[in-house]
């Protein structure tokens, strides 16, 4: 089976610099039963813009983006085996933590969260994540 680009209108294509130019980047790529997202922050889906807000604002809008291209694949976040997190402040972590816990409401995935430097400014929070659709 060949790749199967995923695109959601309802979540931004990220991966860009400049908001002129495509992006070189897939929101999600589906390979046979595994669903690869690419990360998403909190930028709003229609103006690719950051969301103001604090750390539970961009988290919760990084979230959505990603329940939204998962949706587009078919997948949701009860077939996710694994996520990345990027944090800009690692102090940061337990409103995220918080935050992640209401909105993934139970479900479990395995998780890696680091602290670095998202590539765009005003974002603090980046996540991708692998789904299982078998």
């Amino acid at each position: 089976m060949p790749k199967q680009i995923i695109q959601s209108s309802s979540a931004p294509v990220t991966g860009f610099t400049d908001k002129s130019n495509p992006s070189p980047l897939a929101q999600a790529i589906r390979a046979g039963d595994f669903v690869y997202v690419s990360g998403q922050g909190p930028l709003d889906p229609e103006t690719r813009d950051v969301v103001e807000g604090d750390i539970t604002v961009q988290t919760r809008r990084t979230l959505e983006n990603l329940r939204a291209v998962l949706d587009a694949a078919g997948a949701s976040f009860a077939h996710v085996v694994n996520m990345r997190v990027c944090l800009r402040d690692t102090a940061d972590f337990p409103a995220f933590n918080e935050t992640f816990r209401e909105v993934m409401a139970g479900e479990k995935v395995t998780r890696t969260c680091i602290g670095a430097t998202p590539h765009r400014k005003g974002v603090n929070v980046e996540i991708d994540c692998v789904a299982y659709l078998g």
